[in-house]
């Protein structure tokens, strides 16, 4: 199935592994230390908020948590169904991400901890594009499965089984635009605090120009 798909795919898995590794780079940096591209951190620090931390921390973790399903939650409304499929949403989903990053931004540079929110819901919405690959569920918003998977398969190669080179390329791809991400984004956090947000939300913009662009090249 995945040699079937078109070379964009790695291309694009890429590019939005960057995107999540900067943006969770910055907010690790300046979100008080949150992970914001997923949530077992997120989760754990509000399960011991419960015994710790205050109402008010507890809540604003319940309120990163809710963020990111609400994005979620938009993008199964643009998308449908769980494999790649030239045509649908893409571009639109991935507007709306540069938008909320956008909005994240202009919050957290007026001091206004609602930027928080607005930046896991981007994440969500990212991760919710996920799509499936001969078998095989790509998120690009963290790395635990990825880096499981491609144990698995790894461990399959050891016992014999064939190796699908394409599938571990795109394990690949991911796992370094992630990391790639998260030193471009401390790296611009270092320098221009919450105006590195403008790296990932133009990133997203381009990608959602350049989609748009390929589709309207392809024979309906």
């Amino acid at each position: 199935m995945i040699s079937q798909l078109p070379r964009w795919v790695e291309v694009g898995a890429f590019f939005l592994a960057l995107v999540a590794g900067c943006v969770n780079a910055i907010g690790l940096l300046s979100f008080d230390h949150q992970s914001v591209s997923h949530l077992s951190g997120t989760a754990t620090l509000l399960g011991t908020g419960f015994l710790n931390s205050s109402f008010q921390t507890s809540l604003h973790l319940m309120g990163v948590l809710l963020s990111f399903l609400l994005g979620s939650v938009l993008s199964g409304v643009l998308l449908h169904g769980s494999s790649l499929k030239l045509g649908r949403h893409y571009d639109t989903a991935l507007f709306l991400e540069a938008v909320l990053l956008l909005v994240s931004l202009f919050l957290l540079s007026n001091g206004s901890f609602y930027g928080h929110f607005f930046a896991s819901a981007a994440c969500g919405l990212q991760n919710a594009l996920a799509t499936t690959y001969s078998g095989a569920i790509i998120r690009t918003t963290h790395v635990t499965g990825i880096f499981t998977d491609l144990g698995i398969m790894l461990g399959k190669c050891i016992r014999g089984e064939a190796l699908d080179k394409r599938k571990a390329q795109l394990f690949l791809y991911i796992i370094i635009g992630f990391v790639s991400g998260g030193s471009i984004g401390a790296l611009l956090y270092e320098s221009y605090q919450f105006m590195a947000l403008l790296f990932p939300a133009a990133s997203c913009f381009i990608m959602a120009v350049v989609y748009r662009v390929y589709m309207t090249g392809q024979p309906q």
